[in-house]
């Protein structure tokens, strides 16, 4: 091109310009596909890291003890009943599937679950219980009519530990999962699930003019596996980037994995509702969360609620809004129906039924939270806490529902009635309480504070106090123990008693009382809880050695070094005082408290075990003795109401406790089987104007009279025999006014006294007694 002067243009031509766009264009292209590409690459890496490499953080499930059935054994059929009903079973007229019972008369038949216990798993079988009154007399193999010497229940789910990001769930694999969940899924959400490719073009375009049509969001246009990528690898949010991703991701999920695998992630992971703060996610958290039953046991309807939920679990919620939850579960099943997974008997069966909905979940940390604690707390001294919130262990403790719920019972009623007597505004006396088995500790039912106490402070296990008189028979057993010094008949001086402090102060105790008794005999000191005879003994025996028969009977804590030791300012708590007495009510063998059997994964192998761990502290022959001693003062003591409210039980054995100004009341006692400590006092620790004996050992007895608790045997240990004693000495055998009291062999009493009572006349003024900080400490 020449211009008008005569020169050529240096200006491109149009076809060089053309040709250097193309390249431009192309290079663009180039540099955009090679980005895809790698984008692409970087999405599939994503997809096969994440998704083979997902861990499901499951909660750990905590379990309560199984009850266990035997011919013989004192228990209702209303009772089996009630242990049914805790673990989500049904009440039919003809039970066959399992989860399912009957009851008729003095008979119960059920259909067990299969249910993998810490040493095996137990399979489903069809069981008869054949009841006379308040005995099981039969049980038998319905399908075989095999008899069963034992047969356990599936144990309660009380509680679970939940990951840090409050997912609750339980793992199903794909071939434990209902084919009619699978059918309703795919007949509303994905009806070409298995002929499509990660995306359903047709699907998209069907559900767009449905809802058209409609007015209304009816159905959704994303397919099953677009669901899964949206809630495992994706945010909600509405944007064209992610829904890009979400399309990308899809087909890639699609080329890696078969949609069997595909499908039971989904079912895991879905999200289905809420629960307080924990998220409850997949179909069979669900199925318990909603119907308190395992996912294979659920009907057509119940199955067809659920994946209702998928649209929107909050929307749908069926507790919340039970007539769209309704229609919504209708709209899967007629769906089914067109579909050909139902026919039309079926479908309008199911459409009939209500919603069967549970009011609260079968399981609940709130239930039982001061026993959750306990455990959370003896699991930290072997698990990490990431490891009991993510894999998923299964936690086999010892708690008795059933005895849980009758001391929660004995504590409300009678605080109710001591507030009303005495005038006091309501839940104005707080209480703890723990129930032990003697024989291996386990603790079996534990309260941390009345009913309704949200404070969150757990009384059982926290809160220290000063125990009075349940100290006194570690300063008796101390004595005891030297059976060549001391034995029941050893005169002790209740007298006053003036002590010098190290302050310059003076310490002058008295007996609750306030009666002086001059000389009584060991036995008659601790029967009747005299505490300036205990004081007598307690100096002469001298603090460190009470300090010592403390630790030997389980004290671990700090033990003041101050002669008020002698009358329990030494400060525990309700748990504490347990494992105290535990020790005495093992016969001298300390059992160190538990509340977990038997730790197994979710697969169902055994991890840890909690084996009885027992070791011999004390002289058995001075821990009978002592033993019996506590029987009376039961019988004939302090305790003596016990034993008037419960007379068929006797004896059995305790020791009432009560602080200064009445500000704490105690009561800790056993029979052959079970122990139980209870404690009664205010928070801000004012006085509650209740000894031992009017507060704490009244629902102690209220508890007992519920429970099968055994009278003490009281059989003797070798060198351990039997006196007839009356009053201060030894009598004759046949003397009708005497008392038999163990004695340790060969340190009898000799015969120096006649079958009479003699009584003293005439006795001058005590002399009061004085004593030094310095004498008691050396």
């Amino acid at each position: 091109m020449t211009s008008r002067s005569g020169y050529k243009s240096r200006r491109p031509g149009r076809k060089k310009i053309s040709k250097i766009r193309k390249v431009t264009l192309f290079q663009l292209l180039l540099i955009v596909l090679i980005c895809a590409t790698a984008y692409v690459m970087w999405l599939d890496y994503k997809i096969r890291i994440e998704f083979e490499g997902k861990k499901w953080s499951l909660p750990a499930r905590v379990y309560a003890s199984p009850l266990e059935l035997y011919e013989g054994l004192g228990i209702t059929s209303r009772q089996v009943e009630n242990a049914l009903k805790s673990v989500g079973f049904e009440r039919i007229n003809r039970p066959q599937r399992p989860g399912e019972y009957a009851k008729y008369a003095d008979k119960l038949v059920y259909v067990s679950r299969d249910f993998r216990f810490w040493d095996k798993l137990e399979t489903s079988r069809k069981i008869l219980l054949v009841f006379d009154q308040k005995t099981l007399n039969r049980i038998t193999d319905v399908n075989t009519g095999k008899h069963i010497p034992l047969v356990r229940l599936e144990p309660e789910l009380i509680g679970k530990i939940y990951p840090e990001h409050n997912e609750d769930r339980v793992f199903i694999s794909y071939d434990e999962v209902p084919p009619l969940l699978i059918d309703s899924l795919i007949s509303i959400e994905d009806r070409h699930y298995f002929d499509h490719f990660g995306i359903d073009p047709k699907g998209i375009l069907r559900a767009a003019l449905i809802n058209l049509r409609s007015g209304e969001l009816k159905q959704g246009g994303s397919t099953l596996t677009q669901q899964l990528v949206k809630n495992f690898f994706l945010t909600h949010e509405r944007t064209i980037t992610r829904k890009f991703n979400e399309i990308i991701m899809s087909l890639l999920l699609e080329s890696h994995y078969s949609k069997q695998e595909i499908l039971e992630a989904y079912i895991n992971e879905i999200y289905l509702g809420q629960h307080g703060s924990q998220a409850i996610h997949g179909f069979a958290m669900a199925s318990e969360y909603y119907f308190a039953r395992r996912l294979n046991e659920l009907r057509v309807d119940q199955l067809a609620l659920l994946v209702g939920l998928v649209r929107g679990a909050s929307y749908y919620n069926p507790r919340r809004n039970p007539e769209r939850a309704m229609e919504r579960r209708n709209l899967v099943i007629q769906q089914m129906m067109t579909q050909g997974y139902l026919d039309k008997t079926q479908a309008d069966k199911a459409i009939s039924m209500p919603l069967g909905i549970v009011e609260i979940p079968g399981w609940s940390n709130a239930k039982y939270p001061d026993f959750l604690q306990l455990v959370r707390r003896q699991l930290g001294k072997d698990y990490k806490p990431e490891d009991l919130k993510t894999e998923g262990l299964h936690l086999f403790t010892t708690l008795n529902p059933a005895y849980q719920e009758k001391v929660e019972q004995a504590i409300h009623r009678r605080l109710g009635s001591i507030e009303k007597d005495r005038k006091l505004p309501e839940k104005t006396i707080q209480a703890a309480a723990l129930l032990t088995s003697v024989e291996t500790g386990e603790v079996l039912a534990l309260v941390g504070g009345r009913y309704g106490d949200n404070t969150g402070f757990n009384r059982a296990l926290d809160a220290r106090r000063p125990i009075g008189s349940l100290v006194k028979p570690a300063i008796y057993l101390a004595a005891l123990s030297q059976p060549g010094k001391y034995n029941v008949l050893s005169s002790l001086d209740d007298l006053p008693i003036r002590m010098k402090q190290k302050d310059g102060t003076e310490w002058i105790p008295e007996n609750y009382d306030g009666v002086i008794h001059n000389q009584v005999p060991l036995y008659t000191a601790l029967e009747n809880s005299y505490n300036l005879a205990t004081i007598d003994l307690g100096l002469e025996l001298g603090l460190p050695r009470v300090k010592q028969m403390l630790r030997q009977l389980g004290v671990e804590s700090t033990i003041p070094e101050y002669p008020s030791l002698f009358l329990g300012t030494l400060e525990l708590s309700p748990y504490q005082v347990t494992q105290m007495y535990q020790t005495l009510a093992s016969n001298g063998f300390r059992v160190p408290l538990r509340s977990i059997r038997e730790v197994v994964d979710r697969d169902g192998q055994p991890l840890q075990r909690y084996p009885i761990d027992i070791e011999q502290t004390l002289d058995s022959k001075a821990v009978f003795i002592i033993n019996f001693l506590l029987s009376q003062v039961v019988k004939q003591g302090t305790a003596k109401s016990l034993s008037a409210r419960m007379p068929a039980f006797m004896p059995l054995a305790g020791k009432t406790g009560t602080s200064n100004d009445l500000r704490d009341s105690w009561y800790a006692g056993f029979g052959d089987n079970l122990l139980a400590v209870v404690w009664l006092g205010q928070d801000d620790n004012r006085p509650v104007g209740l000894t031992g004996a009017s507060g704490a050992l009244q629902i102690w007895t209220d508890m007992m009279q519920q429970l099968p608790v055994q009278p003490l045997s009281l059989i003797p240990p070798e060198s351990v025999e039997w006196v007839n004693i009356l009053v201060d000495h030894r009598v004759a055998d046949n003397c009708r006014e005497g008392q038999d009291y163990p004695f340790v062999t060969p340190y009898l009493p000799e015969h120096t006294g006649e079958c009479i009572i003699s009584i003293q006349d005439g006795q001058t003024a005590p002399e009061t007694k004085t004593w030094s900080i310095f004498d008691i400490l050396h």
